[in-house]
């Protein structure tokens, strides 16, 4: 889709964008094969879009064979989508998310992503990928929110802010590495990443963007119970950056147990919890979970 006919289709239809829902519509093409490339797909994949926006993404990806499925939260959008690709919008969710998918399909549903991951983490994604230009302002919500789901994506591959981006690639001593990297990565591994120059957008947004591709870890690294506790973990030591971990995780555990984690896994008291690798954060979740509950 040309920045031509984006604006075209603005103007008749006289719709103002919302700068609170992140619609900065990516429309190079260049750029969108980039995304569908660096994704993988192959004819017959399930596919899940978030923010298709008036659908150059979706047409990519259909045109790449994908079935996809879009979730749109602005109504306007939607029936902009269903009137130029003529189709029905469905009511939710379709019931067959395992069922056989089918080359070029496309399934549009008006939602708020985020809310409806929220509401029903018990969706099987485990053979989809999400490929999507997330709105921003969500953006990091809903990757946590698939990053802590049952059955997450196979693989994620999402336009984001550039400092997202960085978050999702920092390691130990980054400025970068926090609680996003940490909760996203429990589950995910970065299998590549690009820039997009800002003027590939519209509007031009006022920040640097980038996309990225997460896979799915296999086997996974942590049970069911230990992401939970990890989870707690990560959120605690990462409350108070200044403070040392060990300080901040005798809130909620006992001082006696995480002395001696810490002496297994040789750390040092003085530790913060951004020089803290992901696995000294899963080895010591595995002990904490052996633990009653706090």
């Amino acid at each position: 889709m040309k920045l031509s006919e984006i604006r075209q289709i603005l103007s008749e239809r006289d719709l103002q964008l919302t700068r609170s829902l992140g619609q900065n519509f990516l429309h190079d093409a260049r750029q969108l094969r980039r995304i569908v490339a660096l994704a993988g797909v192959q004819p017959g994949e399930r596919v899940l879009e978030i923010g298709p926006g008036l659908g150059p993404l979706t047409a990519a990806l259909r045109e790449a064979g994908a079935d996809v499925l879009a979730l749109e939260k602005d109504a306007r959008l939607v029936a902009v989508l269903a009137e130029r690709l003529h189709l029905a919008p469905e009511p939710g969710l379709p019931a067959d998310l395992e069922g056989p998918a089918q080359p070029g399909r496309l399934r549009l549903v008006r939602a708020d992503a985020l809310r409806l991951l929220q509401r029903e983490p018990e969706c099987d994604w485990s053979g989809w990928k999400l490929v999507a230009n997330l709105p921003y302002s969500v953006a990091s919500p809903i990757l946590v929110e698939l990053a802590l789901a049952e059955r997450p994506p196979a693989r994620l591959v999402v336009t984001l802010q550039r400092e997202v981006v960085s978050r999702l690639n920092a390691g130990p001593g980054d400025a970068a590495y926090g609680l996003l990297t940490l909760l996203v990565r429990q589950r995910y591994q970065p299998a590549g990443s690009f820039r997009i120059p800002s003027d590939c957008f519209f509007p031009v947004p006022e920040v640097e963007s980038g996309c990225i591709a997460l896979d799915r870890c296999v086997p996974e690294p942590l049970t069911a119970p230990e992401r939970r506790v990890f989870a707690r973990v990560v959120k605690r030591a990462f409350s108070e950056r200044r403070k040392k971990a060990l300080k901040l995780l005798k809130y909620d555990w006992p001082a006696a147990a995480l002395e001696a984690a810490w002496c297994e896994l040789g750390l040092s008291p003085e530790a913060r919890a951004e020089t803290l690798s992901r696995d000294v954060f899963f080895e010591l979740t595995r002990r904490l979970a052996r633990l009653p509950a706090p």
